[in-house]
């Protein structure tokens, strides 16, 4: 009887706690996991203590590369992206929406892999602009409507102050790529991701940035 009531006891605690994916570890070095991937040269990621907390800093000079994990996050069952950014190296004066202008001092992504049928290959970006509004969206300018930027910082963000950040995936996914009409096809369209990177970048612009990524985390609410 005892057993059995230890069990059900197990169980409930279970249920009560929020399911969470950290997908970075930072203290364990679960960075290790990601892989890098250079487009112009390559940004420097490296882990450092700052301003309070662990963080990925990222350096870049006229280069645009990131680090990338494979890893297919169910929306329906951890839809919100937790993490928190600093900037301390701006990218002042540039038109990000062109492609002169197309860098970012920080940016976190995820992607829908669409497989053999590339044209269902979407990506949504989560970027710290340095000229933009916070809050806008717009079509990729090299990559056109299935690649979206989304300012969830905008220019008028602050240097060296730690902003924290949580954005429901699957609500951001429905409201920039387009709602499917019921909630049976936009699970089929938008339930699952498969693609998490991390990027900063100024090949296009040629100047340098400097940033700090916390724990990038995927939790049930």
């Amino acid at each position: 009887m005892l057993r059995w009531f230890i069990l059900l006891i197990s169980v409930i605690v279970c249920l009560n706690v929020n399911a969470t994916i950290n997908l970075t570890s930072l203290s364990e070095k679960g960075i290790d996991k990601w892989h890098p991937k250079v487009f112009s040269g390559k940004s420097i990621y490296s882990i450092v203590e700052y301003k309070g907390r662990l963080a990925l800093k990222a350096l870049s000079h006229n280069a645009a590369s990131g680090l990338v994990l494979e890893r297919q996050i169910d929306l329906m069952v951890t839809p919100y992206l937790n993490w928190s950014w600093l900037v301390e190296k701006q990218l002042l004066q540039l038109n990000e929406r062109s492609k002169k202008g197309d860098d970012f001092v920080a940016r976190i992504y995820v992607v829908i892999d669409g497989g053999f049928m590339v044209w269902n290959t979407k990506s949504l970006n989560y970027v710290w602009s340095s000229n933009q509004d916070q809050g806008l969206v717009w079509d990729n300018a090299f990559a056109g409507s299935s690649v979206k930027m989304l300012s969830i910082r905008g220019k008028e963000a602050q240097k060296g102050r730690w902003y924290p950040q949580k954005r429901n995936v699957y609500q951001d996914l429905i409201e920039t790529f387009g709602d499917k009409g019921s909630d049976t096809a936009n699970r089929k369209a938008y339930q699952y991701i498969d693609i998490i990177a991390i990027m900063t970048d100024t090949d296009n612009s040629g100047k340098q940035a400097e940033s700090y990524y916390a724990d990038i985390i995927f939790s049930e609410e």
